[in-house]
Protein backbone atom coordinates (compact mmCIF):
# COMPACT_ATOMS: atom_id res chain seq x y z
CA UNK A 1 0.00 0.00 0.00
CA UNK A 2 1.47 3.31 -0.61
CA UNK A 3 2.37 5.98 1.56
CA UNK A 4 -1.22 7.98 0.88
CA UNK A 5 -3.28 5.49 2.03
CA UNK A 6 -7.06 5.22 2.14
CA UNK A 7 -6.52 5.32 5.71
CA UNK A 8 -4.27 8.37 5.61
CA UNK A 9 -6.73 10.03 2.94
CA UNK A 10 -9.50 9.96 5.35
CA UNK A 11 -7.53 11.17 7.92
CA UNK A 12 -6.41 14.06 5.39
CA UNK A 13 -10.31 14.92 4.46
CA UNK A 14 -10.90 14.87 8.26
CA UNK A 15 -13.48 11.85 8.25
CA UNK A 16 -12.01 11.23 11.68
CA UNK A 17 -9.37 11.94 14.06
CA UNK A 18 -7.97 9.84 16.46
CA UNK A 19 -7.85 10.93 20.34
CA UNK A 20 -7.56 7.46 22.43
CA UNK A 21 -6.01 4.79 22.13
CA UNK A 22 -6.16 2.61 18.49
CA UNK A 23 -6.62 -0.69 17.91
CA UNK A 24 -5.84 -2.56 14.79
CA UNK A 25 -6.37 -5.91 13.86
CA UNK A 26 -4.14 -7.99 11.80
CA UNK A 27 -2.69 -5.63 9.82
CA UNK A 28 0.05 -6.78 7.22
CA UNK A 29 3.10 -5.93 7.35
CA UNK A 30 3.22 -3.55 4.43
CA UNK A 31 0.17 -1.73 5.88
CA UNK A 32 0.06 2.12 5.61
CA UNK A 33 -0.28 3.00 9.39
CA UNK A 34 0.13 6.66 9.98
CA UNK A 35 -0.35 6.32 13.68
CA UNK A 36 2.45 6.15 16.26
CA UNK A 37 3.13 3.52 18.08
CA UNK A 38 2.69 4.93 21.51
CA UNK A 39 -0.94 5.25 20.50
CA UNK A 40 -1.47 2.06 19.00
CA UNK A 41 -1.95 -1.62 20.08
CA UNK A 42 -1.72 -4.44 16.77
CA UNK A 43 -3.88 -7.67 17.57
CA UNK A 44 -2.39 -10.38 15.36
CA UNK A 45 -1.28 -13.77 15.22
CA UNK A 46 0.55 -14.23 12.15
CA UNK A 47 4.38 -14.69 12.97
CA UNK A 48 6.37 -12.96 10.07
CA UNK A 49 3.74 -9.84 10.42
CA UNK A 50 3.85 -9.72 14.21
CA UNK A 51 7.55 -9.78 14.32
CA UNK A 52 7.71 -6.86 11.38
CA UNK A 53 5.58 -4.74 13.74
CA UNK A 54 7.27 -5.02 16.65
CA UNK A 55 10.77 -4.34 14.71
CA UNK A 56 9.09 -1.39 13.93
CA UNK A 57 8.43 -0.56 17.68
CA UNK A 58 4.24 -1.26 18.01
CA UNK A 59 3.04 -3.46 20.96
CA UNK A 60 1.96 -6.70 19.40
CA UNK A 61 -0.47 -8.67 21.43
CA UNK A 62 -3.15 -11.75 19.88
CA UNK A 63 -6.39 -10.31 21.27
CA UNK A 64 -6.70 -6.97 21.25
CA UNK A 65 -8.09 -4.77 24.38
CA UNK A 66 -10.78 -2.13 23.80
CA UNK A 67 -10.05 0.67 22.64
CA UNK A 68 -11.45 3.99 21.15
CA UNK A 69 -11.25 3.40 17.86
CA UNK A 70 -10.92 0.33 15.96
CA UNK A 71 -9.76 -0.84 12.65
CA UNK A 72 -10.11 -3.68 11.24
CA UNK A 73 -7.54 -4.57 8.43
CA UNK A 74 -9.73 -7.50 6.15
CA UNK A 75 -8.11 -10.70 5.69
CA UNK A 76 -9.09 -13.40 2.85
CA UNK A 77 -10.97 -15.99 5.41
CA UNK A 78 -14.59 -14.72 5.13
CA UNK A 79 -15.33 -16.21 8.25
CA UNK A 80 -12.17 -14.50 10.21
CA UNK A 81 -13.02 -11.41 8.47
CA UNK A 82 -16.61 -11.36 10.22
CA UNK A 83 -15.46 -12.56 12.98
CA UNK A 84 -12.61 -9.50 13.36
CA UNK A 85 -15.99 -6.76 12.52
CA UNK A 86 -18.08 -8.27 15.35
CA UNK A 87 -15.24 -7.94 17.88
CA UNK A 88 -14.38 -4.46 16.86
CA UNK A 89 -17.75 -3.59 17.47
CA UNK A 90 -18.24 -4.64 21.08
CA UNK A 91 -14.53 -3.75 22.30
CA UNK A 92 -14.71 -0.36 20.97
CA UNK A 93 -15.58 3.03 22.84
CA UNK A 94 -15.76 5.22 19.98
CA UNK A 95 -15.30 4.20 15.64
CA UNK A 96 -14.85 1.73 13.86
CA UNK A 97 -13.08 1.52 10.66
CA UNK A 98 -12.64 -1.16 8.39
CA UNK A 99 -10.06 -1.31 5.64
CA UNK A 100 -9.56 -3.80 2.50
CA UNK A 101 -9.08 -4.57 -0.63
CA UNK A 102 -11.87 -5.50 -3.04
CA UNK A 103 -10.22 -9.04 -3.85
CA UNK A 104 -10.19 -9.64 -0.28
CA UNK A 105 -14.21 -8.90 -0.14
CA UNK A 106 -14.17 -4.86 1.53
CA UNK A 107 -17.18 -4.55 -0.80
CA UNK A 108 -19.29 -7.61 0.15
CA UNK A 109 -18.97 -6.79 3.79
CA UNK A 110 -19.84 -3.16 3.25
CA UNK A 111 -22.98 -4.15 1.82
CA UNK A 112 -23.72 -6.14 4.56
CA UNK A 113 -22.99 -3.43 7.08
CA UNK A 114 -24.79 -0.83 5.25
CA UNK A 115 -27.65 -3.50 5.75
CA UNK A 116 -27.74 -3.67 9.31
CA UNK A 117 -26.27 0.36 10.01
CA UNK A 118 -28.31 1.92 7.32
CA UNK A 119 -25.94 4.10 5.07
CA UNK A 120 -22.14 4.42 5.62
CA UNK A 121 -19.64 6.97 4.49
CA UNK A 122 -16.59 5.56 2.70
CA UNK A 123 -13.55 5.58 0.51
CA UNK A 124 -12.49 3.40 -2.21
CA UNK A 125 -9.43 3.66 -3.23
CA UNK A 126 -5.89 1.97 -4.99
CA UNK A 127 -8.95 -1.39 -5.74
CA UNK A 128 -10.19 -1.36 -1.98
CA UNK A 129 -12.44 0.25 -0.01
CA UNK A 130 -12.42 2.09 3.46
CA UNK A 131 -15.32 3.20 5.83
CA UNK A 132 -16.50 3.87 9.20
CA UNK A 133 -19.15 3.90 11.60
CA UNK A 134 -20.01 5.04 15.35
CA UNK A 135 -19.71 2.09 17.33
CA UNK A 136 -22.51 2.42 19.80
CA UNK A 137 -24.75 1.88 16.73
CA UNK A 138 -23.51 -1.20 15.96
CA UNK A 139 -23.32 -3.27 19.65
CA UNK A 140 -24.15 -6.22 19.07
CA UNK A 141 -25.85 -6.26 15.89
CA UNK A 142 -22.65 -8.51 14.58
CA UNK A 143 -22.89 -11.00 17.00
CA UNK A 144 -24.19 -13.82 14.77
CA UNK A 145 -20.31 -13.62 12.79
CA UNK A 146 -18.07 -14.20 15.81
CA UNK A 147 -16.14 -17.56 15.98
CA UNK A 148 -16.57 -20.04 18.39
CA UNK A 149 -13.57 -21.61 19.72
CA UNK A 150 -11.82 -24.57 17.43
CA UNK A 151 -14.04 -27.20 17.22
CA UNK A 152 -14.12 -30.86 16.18
CA UNK A 153 -15.45 -31.08 12.53
CA UNK A 154 -16.99 -33.94 10.25
CA UNK A 155 -13.76 -35.18 9.54
CA UNK A 156 -12.64 -35.64 13.29
CA UNK A 157 -10.18 -32.66 13.98
CA UNK A 158 -10.17 -29.17 15.53
CA UNK A 159 -10.21 -26.39 12.95
CA UNK A 160 -10.98 -22.57 13.30
CA UNK A 161 -11.90 -19.70 10.93
CA UNK A 162 -8.91 -18.52 9.17
CA UNK A 163 -6.70 -21.53 9.25
CA UNK A 164 -5.88 -23.65 6.12
CA UNK A 165 -8.15 -25.90 5.01
CA UNK A 166 -10.93 -25.07 7.86
CA UNK A 167 -13.13 -28.07 7.85
CA UNK A 168 -11.66 -30.18 5.73
CA UNK A 169 -8.57 -32.37 5.08
CA UNK A 170 -6.34 -31.09 2.25
CA UNK A 171 -6.66 -33.11 -0.53
CA UNK A 172 -3.08 -32.57 -1.41
CA UNK A 173 -1.80 -33.58 2.17
CA UNK A 174 -3.65 -36.50 2.21
CA UNK A 175 -1.74 -37.77 -1.34
CA UNK A 176 1.69 -37.00 0.67
CA UNK A 177 0.23 -39.35 3.61
CA UNK A 178 -0.16 -42.13 1.45
CA UNK A 179 3.05 -41.61 -0.35
CA UNK A 180 5.56 -41.51 2.57
CA UNK A 181 7.85 -44.84 3.06
CA UNK A 182 6.78 -47.67 4.94
CA UNK A 183 9.97 -46.49 7.31
CA UNK A 184 10.14 -43.09 8.83
CA UNK A 185 12.38 -42.43 11.84
CA UNK A 186 14.71 -40.09 14.23
CA UNK A 187 13.77 -36.56 14.48
CA UNK A 188 10.77 -35.26 12.13
CA UNK A 189 9.85 -31.56 11.19
CA UNK A 190 6.70 -30.37 9.65
CA UNK A 191 7.13 -27.39 8.13
CA UNK A 192 4.14 -25.27 7.98
CA UNK A 193 1.69 -27.67 10.14
CA UNK A 194 -1.14 -25.89 9.90
CA UNK A 195 -3.92 -27.94 12.42
CA UNK A 196 -1.13 -31.11 12.73
CA UNK A 197 -2.75 -33.73 9.85
CA UNK A 198 0.75 -34.47 8.17
CA UNK A 199 2.19 -34.77 12.20
CA UNK A 200 -0.60 -36.98 13.11
CA UNK A 201 0.52 -39.63 10.22
CA UNK A 202 4.38 -39.16 10.57
CA UNK A 203 3.73 -40.06 14.84
CA UNK A 204 1.85 -43.08 13.81
CA UNK A 205 5.37 -44.69 12.79
CA UNK A 206 6.83 -45.94 16.10
CA UNK A 207 10.36 -45.36 15.17
CA UNK A 208 9.71 -41.64 15.09
CA UNK A 209 11.26 -39.95 17.93
CA UNK A 210 10.19 -36.49 17.47
CA UNK A 211 8.26 -34.43 15.26
CA UNK A 212 8.50 -30.46 15.51
CA UNK A 213 5.32 -28.66 14.23
CA UNK A 214 6.41 -25.42 12.90
CA UNK A 215 3.80 -23.03 12.41
CA UNK A 216 3.61 -19.29 11.25
CA UNK A 217 -0.48 -18.77 11.76
CA UNK A 218 -1.03 -19.18 15.75
CA UNK A 219 -4.86 -19.84 15.21
CA UNK A 220 -3.98 -23.06 13.56
CA UNK A 221 -1.11 -24.06 15.80
CA UNK A 222 -3.50 -23.81 19.17
CA UNK A 223 -5.67 -26.29 16.97
CA UNK A 224 -2.97 -28.61 16.22
CA UNK A 225 -2.35 -28.95 20.42
CA UNK A 226 -5.81 -29.98 19.96
CA UNK A 227 -5.47 -32.57 17.38
CA UNK A 228 -1.67 -33.11 18.03
CA UNK A 229 -1.62 -34.58 21.60
CA UNK A 230 1.42 -37.49 21.28
CA UNK A 231 3.63 -36.50 23.55
CA UNK A 232 6.83 -36.62 21.17
CA UNK A 233 5.33 -33.97 19.21
CA UNK A 234 6.91 -30.27 20.11
CA UNK A 235 4.90 -27.44 18.79
CA UNK A 236 6.84 -24.25 17.61
CA UNK A 237 5.17 -20.52 16.25
CA UNK A 238 7.60 -19.29 13.98
CA UNK A 239 8.32 -18.54 10.22
CA UNK A 240 9.05 -21.85 8.92
CA UNK A 241 11.78 -20.03 6.74
CA UNK A 242 13.97 -18.27 9.24
CA UNK A 243 13.55 -21.18 12.07
CA UNK A 244 16.71 -22.79 13.72
CA UNK A 245 16.49 -26.15 15.12
CA UNK A 246 18.17 -26.84 18.12
CA UNK A 247 19.39 -30.43 15.93
CA UNK A 248 19.35 -31.35 12.12
CA UNK A 249 16.56 -33.50 11.53
CA UNK A 250 16.27 -36.74 9.50
CA UNK A 251 12.94 -36.16 7.49
CA UNK A 252 10.89 -33.05 6.82
CA UNK A 253 7.49 -33.16 5.51
CA UNK A 254 6.33 -29.72 4.00
CA UNK A 255 2.73 -28.95 2.57
CA UNK A 256 4.31 -25.10 1.73
CA UNK A 257 2.30 -22.14 1.29
CA UNK A 258 2.17 -20.83 -2.19
CA UNK A 259 -0.37 -17.65 -1.47
CA UNK A 260 1.00 -13.89 -0.06
CA UNK A 261 -1.93 -12.63 -1.64
CA UNK A 262 -4.37 -13.76 -3.97
CA UNK A 263 -1.69 -14.38 -7.16
CA UNK A 264 0.40 -17.70 -6.56
CA UNK A 265 3.74 -16.74 -5.44
CA UNK A 266 6.31 -19.90 -5.72
CA UNK A 267 9.20 -17.77 -4.39
CA UNK A 268 7.34 -19.13 -1.07
CA UNK A 269 7.41 -22.83 -1.78
CA UNK A 270 11.08 -22.54 -2.93
CA UNK A 271 11.77 -20.84 0.59
CA UNK A 272 10.32 -23.65 2.21
CA UNK A 273 12.33 -26.00 0.29
CA UNK A 274 15.78 -24.29 0.93
CA UNK A 275 15.09 -23.74 4.85
CA UNK A 276 14.37 -27.82 4.50
CA UNK A 277 17.53 -28.11 2.70
CA UNK A 278 19.28 -26.30 5.45
CA UNK A 279 17.83 -27.98 9.10
CA UNK A 280 18.07 -31.83 7.28
CA UNK A 281 21.09 -33.74 8.25
CA UNK A 282 23.53 -34.19 5.30
CA UNK A 283 21.53 -37.67 4.49
CA UNK A 284 18.42 -36.12 4.90
CA UNK A 285 14.86 -36.35 3.50
CA UNK A 286 12.26 -34.08 2.59
CA UNK A 287 8.36 -35.01 1.31
CA UNK A 288 6.87 -32.35 -0.22
CA UNK A 289 3.70 -31.71 -1.99
CA UNK A 290 2.52 -28.82 -4.35
CA UNK A 291 0.05 -27.94 -6.94
CA UNK A 292 1.13 -29.24 -9.81
CA UNK A 293 1.00 -25.44 -12.12
CA UNK A 294 4.15 -24.33 -9.73
CA UNK A 295 7.52 -24.50 -10.65
CA UNK A 296 9.91 -26.29 -8.07
CA UNK A 297 11.60 -29.13 -10.04
CA UNK A 298 14.55 -26.89 -10.82
CA UNK A 299 14.88 -25.50 -7.43
CA UNK A 300 14.82 -29.08 -5.74
CA UNK A 301 17.97 -30.24 -8.21
CA UNK A 302 19.92 -27.06 -7.29
CA UNK A 303 19.45 -27.90 -4.01
CA UNK A 304 19.71 -31.35 -3.11
CA UNK A 305 21.62 -33.79 -4.71
CA UNK A 306 18.81 -36.70 -5.21
CA UNK A 307 15.54 -36.00 -5.80
CA UNK A 308 12.49 -37.84 -7.73
CA UNK A 309 8.72 -37.02 -8.37
CA UNK A 310 6.09 -39.53 -7.28
CA UNK A 311 3.06 -40.13 -8.83
CA UNK A 312 0.17 -37.20 -7.48
CA UNK A 313 -3.13 -36.27 -9.21
CA UNK A 314 -4.04 -33.92 -11.97
CA UNK A 315 -4.06 -31.09 -9.35
CA UNK A 316 -0.58 -31.95 -6.92
CA UNK A 317 2.41 -33.33 -7.65
CA UNK A 318 4.50 -34.81 -4.98
CA UNK A 319 8.72 -34.58 -4.39
CA UNK A 320 11.30 -36.87 -2.47
CA UNK A 321 14.24 -35.19 -2.63
CA UNK A 322 17.67 -36.28 -0.27
CA UNK A 323 21.07 -35.32 0.06
CA UNK A 324 21.07 -31.33 0.70
CA UNK A 325 23.61 -29.64 -0.88
CA UNK A 326 25.75 -28.10 1.54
Amino acid sequence: MSKNSRLQTALDQGAFEFSGPIAVLRPPADYDLPVAPDQVLIEHTFKPDCDAWDRRGYQVMPKASPAEAMIVVLPRAKALARDMVARACNLSSGIVIIDGQKTDGADAVFKECRKRLGDLPSLTKAHGRLFWFDADAAKGKFDDWLVPDPARGDHGYYTTAGVFSDGQVDRGSALLVDALPPKLFGRVADLGAGWGYLSLAALKYEKVKSVDLVEAEALALDCARLNVTDERANFHWADATTFAPSDPYDTIICNPPFHTSRAADPALGRAFIAAAARMLKPSGHLWLVANRHLPYERHLKDTFRNGEELYGDNSFKLFHASRPKR
